[in-house]
């Protein structure tokens, strides 16, 4: 009985009430022959011969007979059971930290396996890691590296990325090559201590030149003021993504290469609780780093980016 699945026992039940493999087949959404293995599978595994059948005819045995009732009664089980794991997941509360960007549809994704509550206090990267590990959150949205993972006993799944640009003054909103670039590091290590070590291994791989700065000029207008002063285009920030433009600076795309960040939703390496994890599968499922783009030739990740 080891090798019994509940996914075999459905394909019985099914066969028992048509009778017929290939209509059975056809309302599994299986292949015939593959049916046909799982119930010899099936019949071998209990030890006795659940169907007669020629090239004609599909009957139960006597064995089959009397195990149909019983095995009709165990899937009901099964997904009552199934049932009840989901209702005390959704009803189980999901602390959800991040820094600026969430999925547009976290609630739809999320809804009937937590309640994912998103924190109000909005802080930096690796502040929302050292809060998930504390036990302060239970997941997070933000950007880890490979150390930050495993000095906080933390695990990670792509969430999401954002293609970073350059911004310049004049009107030439051509492409600009990454070593042509400028990107801003500021001394206020408590706000911006992610930020300064993505840009800094952004200017030592690709030849952009890291300008230091103290009036938090990351975002916002400091940093429109900052491209006004500067001879060449300046690395925006994730926080600055969706942010419009004056109308004396125009938008740059980096290449050689493409520029990325990317967000990680992170919780304890340790985590037992169905509904974090649930939640985890549920805001995961389908990204994938290909369609982000992070697998073109050209991007460019910084080392240690456990998506890389």
């Amino acid at each position: 009985m080891t090798g019994v699945e509940l996914r075999q026992l459905r394909y019985f039940v099914a066969v028992a009430e048509e009778l017929n493999f290939g209509r059975a087949a056809d309302r599994l959404l299986i292949a015939g022959p593959s049916l046909s293995q799982q119930i010899k599978a099936l019949e071998r595994d209990l030890g006795v011969r659940l169907f007669d059948r020629d090239r004609r005819s599909v009957s139960l045995t006597p064995a089959g007979a009397a195990l149909l009732p019983h095995t009709r009664a165990l899937l009901e089980r099964a997904d009552d059971l199934r049932r009840r794991a989901g209702r005390l997941a959704g009803s189980e509360a999901v602390r959800l930290g991040y820094v600026n960007w969430l999925p547009a549809d976290l609630t739809s994704r999320t809804a009937g396996v937590a309640q994912v509550h998103v924190d109000a206090w909005v802080a930096p990267s690796h502040t929302q890691a050292a809060r998930v590990a504390d036990g302060s959150l239970d997941l997070a949205v933000c950007w880890v590296r490979d150390e930050d993972l495993k000095r906080h006993g933390l695990r990670a799944r792509l969430l999401g990325a954002d293609r970073l640009y350059a911004v310049s003054t004049g009107t030439d909103a051509g492409d600009v090559w990454a070593r042509d670039t400028s990107v801003l590091l500021d001394d206020d290590t408590n706000s911006w201590s992610s930020w300064n070590v993505y840009a800094e291994r952004l200017a030592h791989d690709t030849g952009a030149r890291a300008v230091p700065i103290a009036d938090g000029g990351i975002t916002g207008p400091a940093f429109f003021d900052h491209v006004r002063r500067s001879r060449r285009p300046i690395v925006n920030s994730p926080k600055g993504q969706t942010t419009s433009l004056p109308p004396d600076l125009v938008r740059r795309e980096i290449v050689g290469p493409t520029v990325h960040w990317t967000w990680s939703l992170v919780w304890r390496e340790g985590e037992t609780r169905t509904a974090v994890l649930a939640a985890v599968d549920a805001l995961c499922e389908g990204v994938d780093a290909g369609d982000l783009g992070l697998r073109a030739p050209d991007a460019w990740l910084p080392e240690g980016d456990p998506h890389r």
